[in-house]
């Protein structure tokens, strides 16, 4: 039997995934995590779908697996290293319920940690829009002030920019005298 601190916590929070508006974990780590293999994993499901609605677990679209696979590199190379069939995924709710289905010391430990992290991530969540929301006030209530400094400064400027007169005593530089021109000479055959 696992302990909960052998199971890594960080491998099982890289696996959340935003998935249709959804937080989901993909089959295969799942079946990872469980220590099962995916097949296994997916018949025990199949045995109880009725278990699994929609919002629970879903098959990925071929859209919605290469996006992921081009995101995760999940695609091995070589001749039978991929899977022939689309990945489903466990919403939180799905993953719970297949601790039922799996009946395993290490899946009931496995899921224990899998919901602290849906947890976890509810919290941050949580938090940073608690966060965005601060901000949001803070900018709503100094932009009056800060609308004013930035008028004062804007205006400074703008009478800044008018020349001003000078004070003092002005030195002219002498400036060359008109030359006149020189006579023309004529030459011997001009009229």
């Amino acid at each position: 039997m696992p302990e909960p601190s052998q199971i890594p916590v960080e491998r099982i929070e890289h696996a959340i995934l935003m998935v249709r508006g959804y937080r989901v974990m993909l089959d295969a780590d799942l079946a990872a995590l469980y220590e099962v293999k995916i097949k296994a994993l997916n018949q025990a499901v199949r045995r109880n779908i009725g278990r699994f609605p929609g919002d629970f677990m879903f098959q990925l679209t071929e859209e919605e697996d290469v996006r992921l696979r081009s995101q995760i590199v999940t695609l091995k190379p070589g001749r039978g290293q991929h899977r022939k069939y689309l990945p489903y995924v466990f919403t939180e709710q799905g993953v719970a319920m297949l601790s039922s289905v799996l009946k395993s010391e290490r899946a009931v430990h496995v899921n224990i940690e899998i919901m602290r992290a849906f947890v976890r991530l509810r919290e941050l969540v949580a938090t940073n829009k608690d966060l965005a929301r601060r901000l949001d006030a803070l900018d709503k209530k100094y932009d009056t002030q800060f609308k004013a400094v930035f008028d004062a400064i804007r205006q400074r400027m703008a009478t800044s920019a008018k020349p001003r007169r000078s004070i003092g005593f002005r030195v002219e530089e002498a400036r060359p005298r008109y030359r006149q021109p020189r006579p023309r000479i004529r030459r011997h055959g001009e009229g």
